[in-house]
């Protein structure tokens, strides 16, 4: 029962993207960056917190001061700041991201023929999102306007293939490992 909960979620996760990377990809990208700083900020602020509100041991003193929550907070304001700077190096994340979904679903279809036949078109898709994963890892500036609409139809594309590909092997034998 996970693996379909999984399934789904990153079915609709990447859905979701894909559709707000087409329709607004400049603004998107920059509150994409500016969401993983908070992400980065949140944990270092907890931490942080909990070291100022934790009871002294009985010996009077402290526990060492959390560096690396001050180096989270840091780095998430940094990526608040100045997120043109991070888009740069997002991309090659996002490139990177393609080509793992690419290859993810290209071995589920492989180890799905154990259990259900598959047709040749199911892999037309996972290789279409690959190249593209490939292609923005090779050029991610030679199209840098567009590499993030690119990137948002292939996310588009990978969530719903990865919904049919859900639906169709949905009833898969358990003794089958999950990707």
């Amino acid at each position: 029962m996970r693996f379909i909960n999984g399934s789904i979620f990153r079915s609709v996760s990447a859905i979701l993207l894909g559709f707000i990377l087409v329709v607004w990809p400049e603004a998107a990208i920059i509150y994409i960056v500016m969401t993983i700083g908070a992400l980065f900020i949140l944990p270092g602020l907890m931490a942080t917190v909990s070291y100022f509100l934790h009871p002294k041991d009985e010996s009077g003193k402290r526990p060492l001061f959390p560096i690396e929550a001050a180096g989270s907070i840091l780095f998430g304001a940094w990526l608040m700041v100045t997120p043109g700077f991070f888009v740069n190096i997002l991309m090659y994340v996002l490139g990177a991201l393609l080509v793992i979904a690419g290859l993810h679903q290209l071995v589920f279809l492989i180890r799905a023929r154990g259990w259900a036949p598959v047709p040749f078109g199911f892999y037309l898709m996972p290789v279409l999102i690959l190249a593209t994963g490939v292609m923005i890892l090779a050029y991610p500036f030679g199209m840098a306007a567009n590499t993030f609409v690119i990137f948002g139809i292939a996310s588009l594309f990978y969530g719903v293939c990865e919904l049919i590909n859900w639906y169709k092997f949905r009833q898969r034998p358990d003794e089958i490992i999950e990707l």
